[in-house]
């Protein structure tokens, strides 16, 4: 396993290192769901997978070799946007993906065509970003696996989902353009225990990283075009992250957990693992691309 020491550690030598991508970053929890976390990223086909975990994090010894691990505390102030723009300023002009552990990127096609390959075609349409779609994830049984994960019995909904015009804060509060918010899944149902800025299911977790760009903790960035959800030409290539973090993080907290007996309601179905569901289900798209 390369490892590194701090995040100063990884990004002096990040220029030598993530020369291809795309590469995945993986910020690590807690130890829920790692390996099997690191495993899907890498059966996807990105050519590097970086897991940013506390050094108490124990990663399948297994997978030492095939990951680069940095030492890092996921939970100072900022953490997440902070390593993602001081890497991004030491490696431009290179596709990124990032997630958390328990968290699973599914594309259209994705059991027969690599991450690489998909983000070619979308390069050729002159997209930089790819909106994704963070399609909660939960255990049908929580008497069974009470902190709500569960591969085999995964469950998520079918129904549920909606957008919201973007406002514009520079001008007047008018809808911006080709961005939208979305909602659904357990932060809309159980809303109440959800803070306000927290209730969104879009993230670019997807973009091609350039210098000055920067992102913030409400998972957009400062460059309006990459927030957008398509060209102004044509739909463009959507994708999901399938994730079990708002389930764990409900039951985990002292607040919501007693409150919640069960995420199961007359939407809940069975999760497949295959991105047919996901374009069945309309949570993502293939735009041009068959």
């Amino acid at each position: 396993m390369m490892t590194f020491a701090n995040l100063a550690d990884f990004i002096a030598q990040a220029p030598k290192i993530l020369i291809k991508g795309p590469v995945a970053l993986i910020m690590a929890e807690d130890e829920v769901e790692i390996g099997s976390t690191i495993r899907h990223h890498l059966d996807l086909g990105f050519h590097k997978v970086v897991v940013f975990a506390d050094a108490e994090i124990v990663i399948p010894p297994e997978l030492g070799d095939k990951i680069l691990r940095v030492t890092y505390d996921l939970t100072s102030p900022h953490a997440v946007p902070k390593a993602i723009n001081a890497l991004n300023d030491r490696v431009p002009n290179l596709w990124l993906f990032y997630c958390y552990n328990a968290e699973y990127l599914f594309f259209p096609f994705c059991e027969h065509r690599t991450v690489g390959e998909m983000l070619a075609f979308h390069a050729e349409e002159r997209r930089d970003s790819m909106l994704t779609y963070v399609i909660d994830l939960y255990a049908g049984k929580l008497g069974r696996y009470p902190n709500a994960v569960s591969l085999d019995e995964a469950m998520l909904d079918k129904s549920g989902y909606y957008a919201l015009a973007r406002p514009d804060k520079s001008n007047d509060g008018h809808p911006t353009e080709r961005q939208l918010d979305y909602y659904g899944g357990l932060r809309w149902r159980f809303e109440e225990h959800i803070p306000q800025a927290r209730r969104r299911i879009d993230r670019i977790s997807i973009f091609r990283s350039k210098k000055g760009l920067r992102l913030s903790e409400d998972h957009t960035f400062n460059d309006a075009e990459y927030n957008t959800y398509s060209c102004p030409w044509h739909h463009n290539l959507t994708a999901s992250v399938c994730s079990f973090r708002t389930a764990k993080a409900l039951k985990r907290n002292p607040g919501s957990t007693f409150s919640i007996n069960s995420f199961e309601w007359r939407n809940s179905t069975r999760f497949e693992w295959h991105s047919q569901q996901l374009l069945d289900l309309g949570l993502m798209e293939p735009g041009q691309w068959f």
